[in-house]
């Protein structure tokens, strides 16, 4: 086993899949995969279970029935992480709009330089996006700023859904809290860690739209983290934020859908 696990959620990524699959296993740093597929009608889990047989002790495969949401997924994979024993946990998308070789970068500014997260920031240096639309670029980059200006989070990319967490962030936040399953959930997660005290950093990456398959982005998901942030700022002053690991959480659980310190943010060169 590797100390780093790659959490893939999936939902109709077939054209994507075992390229992405095969990306991670090229880098000269050895990644474990776990996909977390949602019920994909397409034969994206057959694809990856074909995979395993070329791939074994290597790729794993976590089956859900039908779309629960981003956010539950990738809940799913932390607790199967922390119940497995990975001390580096990455969140990354499976249609190449992250670069797989970022992977390196991320995991050390964490095992390397000792920080709690690192984030794959679009925004630390100027704006690196390939591929959107103008409107969609500014939509993300004010919607980043309308973070900062709500929470006071030092985080120039507070929607990156590009990250590395270290196994003690996971087992600090409980999970079982969580409240958004869509963009917010991204937002959500970076403002735990900040409350919380951990030490962030942001690595600059180049964001590139994708080529194969289809967005899964919608006006609801952005509509979430509009009204999301100001719920979590609200709620942020009714509850303590202790840094004791929270023991329920590193057992694998069933995720079901969501119910409804300072920390220094710095720049991997």
């Amino acid at each position: 086993m590797n100390d780093g696990l790659v959490l893939i959620p999936t939902y109709n990524e077939r054209e994507n899949a075992e390229l992405i699959i095969r990306k991670v296993f090229s880098l000269p740093k050895a990644f474990d995969v776990l996909i977390i597929d949602d019920g994909s009608p397409d034969g994206t889990a057959e694809i990856v279970r074909r995979l395993q047989g070329e791939f074994p002790n290597r790729l794993f495969l976590e089956e859900r029935r039908g779309k629960l949401g981003l956010g539950t997924a990738y809940i799913h994979g932390f607790r199967w992480a922390l119940a497995h024993g990975y001390g580096y946990v990455f969140e990354m998308d499976a249609d190449f709009s992250h670069n797989p070789e970022d992977l390196v970068r991320l995991y050390k500014a964490c095992a390397d330089d000792g920080y709690d997260m690192a984030i794959g920031s679009r925004y630390i240096q100027g704006v690196n996006v390939v591929n959107w639309p103008m409107d969609r670029v500014l939509m993300s980059w004010f919607a980043s700023a309308y973070v900062r200006m709500i929470t006071g989070m030092p985080i120039a990319d507070a929607t990156a859904g590009f990250k590395c967490y270290t196994a003690r962030v996971l087992r600090t936040i409980p999970l079982d809290r969580i409240r958004f399953v869509g963009y917010a959930f991204q937002i959500e997660m970076k403002w735990l860690a900040f409350k919380y005290g951990f030490q962030i950093k942001e690595v600059p990456i180049i964001f590139t739209d994708r080529t194969r398959g289809t967005s899964k982005m919608s006006k609801g998901i952005f509509q979430e983290a509009l009204f999301g942030v100001i719920q979590m700022k609200v709620a942020s002053w009714f509850r303590r934020f202790d840094r004791r690991p929270i023991a329920a959480d590193v057992a694998p659980q069933p995720v079901a859908a969501a119910a409804s310190g300072a920390t220094s943010v710095q720049e991997s060169r």
